[in-house]
């Protein structure tokens, strides 16, 4: 049993896999005890209630139901769907596993984040990104291991944000080797729906950009609530404009665009690029990479501040930035990321989306930070939990010094010290 090897000390004769391995690593260092009752904590009803009305997996929920419910039924499982913070929002399935499915706590409004209940079918694939199938004893927590689990992420196709997980659980007996792909591809087909919908809602906006634009002199573009563009003229087309975190008329300042006014559109704004200079002063940019689901860049100068939340491989690759304010060329950065130089094609075609929202604070020739901002980089207390999903060579290599200085560090537990500064205007640290 890989658990009971795991756990045996070092007289283990087996090793678990290694998705399993770093995932028990992870939940051990957020002190999670394999015999402690997680059974707590659960979000009230009206919560729960909120959280199904505002999550963009309500949009899907027919396309989940109608691939998972009825066979997960049929073979004695049960489909969980939580949001992208770990919470359980719906429930469904085999009456008599929802009855012992109870008895383990798992109910709807449980909190089934990796740093809470430690390895599951929900936590995990929402930390590493990908499928993931949790097999009986490899959950880390004792009261689950009578259940096998697999789970798929679920990613906005627009920007790669995770806005929930997706799992089937069931007794060990009933599981099948290729329930991890059948889940997998009801994701997939959730998140095309989710981008068909996307497409549906411009079209709408998009007629009524029409007449308006066609109205205008100058520079001007309709994007949705999110900045998604709609329409535009004087303009060279772009995807997205980012918007400030709470959008209101007037003038603010865009970086891919300088100081525009925004006007209210039925399902969106009108965003007129103004011909009045941009107000001078330092652009702070602040990358949070402190918490596992939720990677973001805040950008703040004279003219206000936006935030804009980053999918996994625009995380890793502003933070690579971060670490090299000299610079680093599409073949540098491949090789960064990938392990091979080769890779430029896919590096060039991410910094251009990534230039889309932060414009003229990122530099090329080499890939670079403008020297005009100033970077903070918030890191997680504890630096091996960087970008967990990340396999990027400088990443791992990162995580890999950390826990060697925790070995090595007599009785060293909880944060590491901070990076020092990366550069002048530069600096990484710890929250």
């Amino acid at each position: 049993m890989a658990r009971a090897a795991r756990y045996a000390g070092p007289y283990a004769r087996s090793t678990p896999r290694s998705v399993i391995e770093a995932s028990w690593e992870r939940s051990g260092r957020a002190g999670i005890d394999p015999d402690h009752d997680f059974r707590t904590g659960l979000l009230p009803r009206g919560e729960v209630q909120r959280r199904r009305e505002t999550s963009p997996l309500r949009h899907v929920l027919p396309v989940l139901r109608e691939g998972l419910v009825s066979v997960a039924d049929a073979s004695r499982h049960i489909v969980l769907i939580a949001d992208g913070e770990g919470r359980a929002l719906w429930r469904e399935g085999s009456a008599p596993v929802l009855r012992r499915a109870d008895e383990s706590g798992i109910e709807v409004g449980s909190d089934w984040r990796e740093e809470v209940v430690g390895t599951n079918g929900l936590g995990t694939p929402a930390v590493v990104r990908r499928p993931v199938q949790v097999v009986a004893a490899e959950h880390l927590v004792r009261s689950l291991a009578t259940w096998t689990c697999a789970g798929a992420p679920i990613t906005d196709p627009r920007d790669g944000r995770l806005i929930g997980v997706v799992d089937v659980s069931g007794p060990l007996e009933t599981m099948h080797p290729a329930t991890l792909a059948w889940v997998d591809s009801v994701a997939k087909l959730a998140e095309a729906r989710l981008r068909e919908l996307h497409q549906t809602s411009l079209e709408r906006l998009r007629a009524v950009a029409a007449p308006v634009l066609a109205g205008l002199g100058g520079r001007a573009v309709v994007v949705d609530r999110d900045g998604w563009t709609a329409a535009v003229t004087g303009l060279p087309y772009t995807n997205r404009v980012p918007l400030p975190k709470s959008p209101a008329p007037g003038l603010r300042l865009l970086p891919s665009l300088g100081l525009c006014a925004l006007e209210p559109l039925t399902g969106g704004w009108l965003v007129r690029v103004t011909e009045e200079p941009v107000p001078g002063g330092t652009t702070r940019i602040v990358l949070d990479l402190a918490r596992r689901r939720r990677w973001s860049v805040t950008v703040s100068g004279c003219a206000g501040s936006w935030s804009h939340q980053l999918s996994p491989r625009h995380a890793e690759l502003l933070y690579l930035l971060a670490r090299y304010p000299a610079g680093r060329s599409a073949a540098g950065l491949s090789r960064e990321v990938f392990g091979d130089p080769a890779r430029t094609v896919t590096v060039r075609a991410e910094m251009s989306r990534v230039r889309r929202y932060l414009g003229g604070l990122l530099e090329h020739r080499p890939y670079r930070f403008g020297a005009e901002a100033e970077i903070e980089v918030l890191l997680p207390a504890d630096p091996r939990d960087l970008l967990p999903h990340s396999a990027a060579p400088t990443v791992l290599t990162a995580r890999s010094s950390a826990a060697a200085g925790a070995t090595g560090a007599t009785g060293a537990t909880g944060a590491t010290g901070a990076t020092g500064a990366t550069g002048a205007g530069h600096l990484i640290e710890p929250i």
